[in-house]
């Protein structure tokens, strides 16, 4: 098995502003694995510092280890005994993620099936997607969100935790009307009783669902305690015990926190069995992670929309076969990803 690694830098068209800081560009790596018949696996790792803790320099230096072990193994081994290679030589997630995920494209591309066909028997079709509206001012941010509504979206997530979120979601309903599903992401700001309130002043405006208000499964527990509103927690997705303590009401997985795609539906299944409900989203990332994620949540059969519809906010990306419609994204039907880098 050969292997490459190239750093590539995706600048966003626009900043996207949150209570967790703003992000205007992303250091993605993407990693190419090679069999012995000269088919060509594609993996991605998208760490995000602010985010996870990891980074971009950590995770290159850990997928350099990890190629190492791939590269130094026998002839003819199998994916799961390369991953478990990888793994015994860095067990950095983020890094796993793109070696777990070129392992499984060259597995479906070898079955000449879509990679969610080799996951599960019946996967979806389309995989419901959100918008993503930032911590605009009201006006922005209404904008945004009329777009998004003409551009099929029925679901659109809203960022809080800022000052004006009150007045963010007031003119967003307004502009949007009373169908389209709204969702907010405080990403851990507020405290137990700031969570509390802010949920009592914005639920006049028809609330999905609170992604991460607070941060921790404690504090998520005394929340819940206190509110009407459905809770899902992504943050605290990585203190132990989460995946089944069954605090949240959904939990919200993500392929490079996870591990990668064997690692994510794990996590599901962990998740589903503590009754909580299940839903994946993007943390930025390229076209290669983007499909992989769409390809386990299709696997999942997942139909809380997902955050994968955010290609559209890299400078110069296309999201091409990735890109929504309806607000949902077909699922390639090519062999494995469906895609490479530069085919998205």
């Amino acid at each position: 098995m050969k292997a490459s690694l190239e750093r590539i830098t995706l600048p966003l068209s626009e900043p996207l502003v949150s209570a967790g800081g703003t992000i205007d560009q992303r250091e993605l790596v993407l990693l190419c694995l090679e069999d012995e018949h000269g088919m060509i696996g594609w993996g991605e790792s998208a760490p995000l510092e602010a985010f996870d803790g990891v980074s971009d320099s950590v995770c290159f230096a850990a997928l350099e280890r990890q190629v190492a072990a791939i590269e130094a193994s026998p002839k003819r081994t199998g994916g799961p005994a390369l991953l478990e290679a990888a793994r015994a030589a860095d067990a950095t997630p983020q890094a796993l993620a793109a070696v777990d995920t070129a392992l499984w494209d060259l597995a479906a591309q070898r079955d000449g099936v879509p990679l969610a066909t080799l996951l599960a028997a019946e996967p979806l079709a389309r995989v419901p997607v959100n918008a993503v509206i930032g911590a605009e001012t009201p006006e922005v941010a209404a904008a945004q969100a009329k777009t998004a509504v003409a551009a099929g979206f029925s679901t659109l997530k809203v960022k809080v935790g800022t000052a004006g979120d009150v007045e963010r979601l007031e003119a967003i309903r307004v502009a949007v009307g009373p169908a389209v599903n709204l969702r907010i992401d405080a990403n851990g700001s507020w405290t137990v009783d700031e969570a509390v309130a802010a949920l009592e002043s914005l639920q006049p405006f028809g609330i999905e669902f609170a992604e991460e208000p607070v941060s921790g499964i404690d504090k998520i527990v005394a929340l819940r305690a206190r509110v009407d509103a459905r809770i899902a927690i992504d943050e605290s997705v990585g203190e132990d015990g989460a995946l089944v303590s069954g605090a949240a009401d959904l939990v919200c997985l993500k392929l490079g926190r996870a591990g990668g795609i064997s690692a994510l539906l794990a996590q599901a299944a962990l998740v589903r069995s503590s009754g909580s409900e299940v839903y994946i989203a993007s943390m930025l990332d390229g076209p290669v992670g983007i499909a992989a994620a769409l390809h386990a949540a299709a696997a999942l059969r997942i139909t809380t929309a997902c955050g994968l519809a955010t290609l559209d906010r890299f400078d110069g990306v296309d999201g091409g076969l990735l890109a929504p419609s309806d607000g949902a994204i077909t699922l390639p039907l090519g062999a494995g990803l469906g895609v490479g880098p530069a085919e998205a």
